[in-house]
């Protein structure tokens, strides 16, 4: 095997560290990411509300309540 220079050496490891931070950085960024809540609660009473209304509207629209 051929000797590796020092420099070109210390280069190398020096980028396979940096990959393997900016790897692990990635991943903690997504788990972080994971974590975070989605949002406020549902309030079911005006998920209801707004389901009766769009069924009105449906009606309307198809002319069925006269």
């Amino acid at each position: 095997m051929t000797h590796i220079n020092p420099q070109i050496l210390a280069a190398i490891s020096g980028a396979i560290g940096a990959y393997i931070a900016e790897e692990e950085a990635y991943q903690a960024a997504a788990a972080g990411l994971m974590a975070a809540p989605a949002g406020p609660p549902l309030n079911l009473w005006a998920l209801a509300g707004r389901q009766t209304a769009m069924q009105l509207r449906q009606l309307m629209q198809r002319r069925s309540l006269r």
